[in-house]
C-alpha cells in the first residue's frame, strides 16, 4: 500500500456507489476516481447546483440526487426513492462551523456528519449490497461525546470540541456497524476512512482566527490535495480482502498525508458498552432503528 493511488481501483464496471457531499472536496474527487474505474455514482448533496456541475464533467456514470444531511425529512425523501447499490460512502460533512443548528433541531455538526448519516445508512442499508463507509478524521482524537447532552444544549459550545465529538461518533458508528453487521452473520461489511490533512473547502468556515490558521496550512508541505485526500475512503470502498471495522488513513508524516493504510484511533472508540449506547441515543433522536440482518 506504500504506493496505492486511484491508479489502483480494481474494474468497478457494474458496480453502484452512493457518495454524500459529492459536490466538491473529497466527495467530489471520490466520485471522479469511481467514475473513472467503471462505477456508476450517485451524487448525492444538499446543493444539487455544485452537484450538477461536477456530474456533467464526469459523464452518464454520474447522476446526482438531492441529499442535506441536516433535514431528516430530506434523508427520508432520498431513501425513499433509493433502488439500491454496492457501497454506500459516508463523506459529506461541516467542520468546525459557529452554532447552528439542523431542521430537526440538532446540534448542526453532531446533526450532519453523524445523526444524518446514521439515519441515512439504517434507511439504506437493506438496498446495499456490499460495504458502507463512513468517513471520520484525525480530530476525533479530541472528542470527548457526551451522551447526555449531544445537541450542546447544557454547556457552552465549542466548535471545534463539537467537530471533535462529531468525528469521534462517526468513528464509533463505524466500528459498532461493523461489529452488528459480523454478529447477525452479515456478508456486509462497515469501514471508517479519514483524509489527513486535505486542502479543501471544508476549512474556513469558523468565521473566526482559525480561518486564517487553516488557510495557511492548506499551502504548506503538511497539507495534501482533495484527491489524495480521499485515496483512504477509495481504498475501503473498492478494495476486496479487507478486515471489516478497519480504519484506514493517510500512513505518513503522523497521518496526515501519503498513501492509504490501517491507522490507529482513540482507544475509547473501543468501549462496546458506549458505543452501544451511542447507537441506542442515535437512534432516540432520529426515530430510525438499524436492521442488519435484512437483504
Amino acid at each position: 500500500m506504500n504506493d496505492w493511488t486511484s491508479a489502483n481501483i480494481p474494474d468497478q464496471t457494474g458496480r453502484t456507489v452512493v457518495v454524500t457531499g459529492a459536490n466538491s472536496g473529497l466527495g467530489a474527487e471520490t466520485a471522479k476516481a469511481l467514475v473513472a474505474a467503471g462505477a456508476h455514482v450517485i451524487l448525492a448533496c444538499r446543493n444539487t447546483t455544485k452537484a450538477d456541475a461536477v456530474a456533467s464533467k464526469l459523464g452518464p456514470n454520474a447522476t446526482v440526487a438531492e441529499l442535506d444531511l441536516a433535514d431528516l425529512a430530506s434523508v427520508r425523501s432520498f431513501a425513499s426513492s433509493f433502488t439500491g447499490a454496492d457501497v454506500l460512502i459516508n463523506n459529506a460533512g461541516l467542520m468546525a462551523v459557529p452554532l447552528r443548528r439542523t431542521a430537526d433541531g440538532f446540534e448542526m455538526q453532531i446533526g450532519t456528519n453523524h445523526l444524518g448519516h446514521f439515519a441515512l445508512t439504517a434507511l439504506l442499508l437493506p438496498k446495499i449490497t456490499d460495504r458502507v463507509v463512513t468517513v471520520s478524521s484525525g480530530v476525533h482524537q479530541i472528542g470527548r461525546i457526551q451522551l447526555d447532552d449531544l445537541n450542546w444544549e447544557q454547556r457552552r459550545y465549542r466548535r471545534w470540541q463539537a467537530y471533535g465529538d462529531s468525528k469521534l461518533a462517526n468513528l464509533m458508528f463505524g466500528l459498532e456497524l461493523a461489529k452488528r453487521l459480523k454478529d447477525a452473520g452479515s456478508s456486509k461489511q462497515s469501514f471508517i476512512a479519514h483524509p489527513g490533512y486535505a486542502a479543501t473547502e471544508l476549512q474556513g468556515r469558523s468565521e473566526n482566527f482559525t480561518d486564517v490558521v487553516a488557510k495557511l496550512g492548506n499551502k504548506l508541505p503538511i497539507a495534501q490535495s482533495a484527491a489524495d485526500g480521499a485515496l483512504p475512503q477509495l481504498y475501503a470502498a473498492t478494495m476486496s480482502g479487507l478486515e471489516s471495522g478497519t480504519y484506514f488513513g493517510p500512513t505518513k508524516f503522523f497521518g496526515l498525508h501519503g498513501a492509504p493504510g490501517r491507522n490507529k484511533y482513540k482507544k475509547v472508540a473501543d468501549d462496546e458498552s458506549f458505543r452501544a449506547r451511542l447507537w441506542a441515543e442515535s437512534e432516540r433522536l432520529t426515530g430510525e432503528k438499524f436492521d442488519v440482518s435484512a437483504g
